[in-house]
């Protein structure tokens, strides 16, 4: 029997989806319409006026300034354009409203069905004492902490008695959002008050709730996390792991698939205990359920992510199954009729960067600004989901994120030596990238051998001398192969002037003394 928070709209008949993102993911999205032979319809604020997702959608209507609340995050503007469009659903991509429960509640009165889970699922899910007790529910072990929020007017008595229940070391977590935000490592008591007061601004600020609630920190643990697909009949499908522990201030930096260390009997009991958890609450659509493994090999339930995550690539690359379709076709009333044993049977490995804007070199400071040359990798097993061009501004007023850049291999060894060489190839001028620091974690021993945790890669960084990554300056082969990346952005761009070869080898001339990003 379905849980009262499973409420769905009815499945679509006709489909027109408006795809309430940017970037990478609402391009990845407008694909998967186009292989459908759905229409699609972009939305965009001033700055992203010329970005790649606005030109691939079928159609594109402005809805604001830069600023996120005037823009992505203004749900009358977005259903606005959903009715103007004759848009019958919308997607939201992740991030922004994605998990915001308003919001799928909002596109579901305005007569639109909207791709993922219902407003009551995120709500319930999206709280983290209420997934932690939807996990207890369903039988499944969860890290030791309170279980209920810990809101403003709690006192220091109160929350000096729910920590020392808990045990040190522990985390200071926000109860809603994620992605790191409003969380704090607590390792004596004397550090308890100012941890929860940071804690709560900061996911105030991120997620306009200050609630928190204390986490056993465990000594060491791996992230690793299961995929789920849940139509509207009642089935339930996990996939195969995830490895997401190579995490920077608790944001995932690099994802495969498989995990070195799940064996296939601990991958069927964490897709067991998964879906037992989906299944409790009549979930729908695309989810993931993140655990924490324990050096002894016990798992924890950790959290859900009500939305497709920023790695499901990995996923699609071992599996076969193009999540983002499935996710549409779910919406449409389709029955899921994968084969069990093909989602959670890894056909060879995949792994996966993600490559920001960002320089790693000062602190892994946002680099916007305009990209002048871009030359993607390509290639046996390889597929850079970008949601950028030369000619286009990485803007101040988002995430960073420009591609994810994925390799699949036969085997993780295969997947490696892929990932490295299109990341010799990857070519960016105009803004610093994280691509140097992906080459740098690569050669490291421990992380070819897979001797990491979530700890792993905040220990390497904070030595100076061992996390180095600046390269040398680009040599003849490669100031050709830019010289040939800025003629073509020349002869494209409306104020360039075509058949200027010499004055594009004179601008990657100059660039030999420093290395493309």
């Amino acid at each position: 029997m379905r849980s009262p928070a499973a409420r769905e709209p009815a499945a679509l008949t006709t489909v027109k989806i408006l795809i309430a993102n940017r970037g990478e993911i609402a391009v990845r999205l407008m694909r998967a319409c186009r292989e459908l032979g759905l229409p699609s319809v972009a939305v965009y604020s001033e700055c992203d006026r010329e970005a790649p997702h606005v030109r691939y959608a079928d159609e594109a209507y402005p809805i604001g300034s830069s600023a996120p609340a005037e823009s992505y995050l203004h749900v009358e503007r977005l259903l606005d354009v959903a009715r103007r469009a004759g848009a019958d659903a919308v997607h939201p991509g992740y991030g922004f409203l994605a998990e915001n429960a308003g919001f799928a509640r909002a596109v579901a009165d305005a007569g639109l069905t909207f791709i993922g889970p219902s407003a009551d699922l995120i709500a319930l899910m999206g709280s983290k004492t209420e997934a932690r007790k939807a996990a207890i529910r369903a039988g499944v072990p969860v890290v030791p902490g309170t279980e209920a929020p810990l809101g403003p007017d709690a006192s220091d008595a109160e929350l000096a008695a729910a920590a020392a229940a808990v045990g040190y070391p522990l985390l200071v977590k926000a109860v809603a959002g994620g992605g790191g935000k409003g969380m704090r490592t607590v390792t004596a008591p004397a550090d308890l008050a100012s941890a929860i007061r940071t804690a709560r601004s900061e996911a105030g600020s991120a997620f306009g709730d200050t609630a928190v609630y204390l986490e056993r920190r465990l000594t060491r643990p791996r992230h690793v996390e299961i995929q789920l697909l849940g139509d509207l009949h009642g089935t339930v499908l996990p996939f195969v792991e995830r490895e997401c522990s190579i995490q920077r201030r608790h944001q995932k930096v690099i994802e495969e698939a498989p995990s070195l260390v799940v064996t296939p009997a601990l991958r069927a009991a964490l897709a067991q205990e998964a879906a037992a958890v989906a299944r409790g609450v009549g979930y729908t659509s695309a989810g993931t359920i993140e655990f924490l493994l324990d050096e002894g090999g016990r798992f924890y339930f950790l959290e859900m992510n009500t939305r497709l995550q920023v790695e499901h690539p990995v996923t699609e690359l071992v599996t076969g199954v193009d999540l983002a379709q499935w996710q549409i076709r779910i919406a449409r009333g389709e029955r899921l009729d994968i084969d069990p044993a093909r989602a959670l049977e890894p056909h060879g490995h995949a792994i996966e960067c993600r490559v920001y804007a960002e320089d790693p070199d000062q602190g892994f400071l946002p680099s916007p600004g305009l990209i002048t040359a871009l030359q993607a990798p390509s290639g046996p097993g390889i597929r850079d989901d970008s949601g950028v061009a030369a000619g286009f501004a990485v803007p101040v007023f988002y995430d960073s994120l420009m591609s994810k850049l994925v390799a699949w291999g036969e085997d993780r060894p295969q997947a490696l030596a892929r990932m490295r060489r299109a990341l010799s190839e990857y070519r960016v001028l105009g803004v610093k990238t994280t691509i140097p620091f992906f080459q740098w974690i690569l050669r490291q021993e421990a992380f070819q051998q897979g001797r990491f945790d979530t700890t792993y890669l905040d220990g390497v960084l904070a030595d100076p001398e061992a996390a180095r990554f600046a390269e040398p300056g680009p040599g003849a082969e490669e100031i050709a192969t830019i010289a040939a990346a800025l003629e073509s952005y020349f002869r494209a761009s409306d104020t360039g002037r075509p058949g200027r070869v010499g004055g594009a080898w004179r601008q990657a001339a100059r660039l030999g003394g420093l290395r493309p990003s």
